[in-house]
């Protein structure tokens, strides 16, 4: 089952809207076990060049799937957004399968809620977003996969085997770096 949470910038989200993001988005479903609840938070936003903007973020107990898209209008983004998430899905069910099944088995699963504090500095900036992170043990390669899946440049996780955290990052060499907290 989704449970929806959409919101509009600069756009009205009216009933045929949400029932537009709705409908496309329960296509999905087919992906998951029926009695696992998916969160799927919708993004809207039409910008003054009359483009229209969707971002879907569905998260679900061990993965956080991302996609956007902008174009001329808003349904053919939805579609759009839709379809790349479902190809998502479908390229990395079965690798995201088999570590969340070695993970249960081992009995590793656990969550820890990770928040960023962030002090305005003196220079005037001040922070317009803070995120939450569900910090979850993982190895390298599962943290790659997330970060691929979301489209980020890096990502925050926790190493399933020292739990410690650790920031797994893309440099501009397009290779890999990797960031140790002590």
């Amino acid at each position: 089952m989704i449970k929806y949470s959409i919101r509009g910038e600069n756009i009205e989200v009216t009933d045929a809207i949400r029932s537009y993001v709705e409908s496309k988005l329960s296509k999905v479903e087919k992906y998951f076990h029926a009695d696992q609840e998916l969160d799927a938070r919708v993004n809207l936003k039409v910008y003054r060049e009359k483009t229209a903007k969707v971002e879907v973020t569905i998260l679900l107990d061990s993965l956080t799937l991302r996609a956007e898209d902008v174009s001329q209008d808003m349904y053919g983004s939805v579609d759009l957004v839709v379809d790349k998430i479902e190809r998502q899905i479908r390229k990395n069910k079965t690798k995201i399968a088999k570590k969340h099944r070695e993970k249960v088995s081992a009995g590793q699963v656990f969550t820890t809620e990770f928040e960023a504090e962030v002090v305005e500095e003196e220079t005037g900036l001040q922070v317009v977003r803070t995120k939450h992170v569900n910090l979850k043990p993982m190895d390298v390669e599962e943290a790659l996969l997330q970060m691929d899946l979301l489209g980020h440049d890096f990502f925050i996780y926790t190493d399933a085997e020292d739990n410690a955290t650790k920031v797994l990052y893309r440099r501009e060499d397009g290779e890999l770096g990797l960031i140790e907290a002590k």
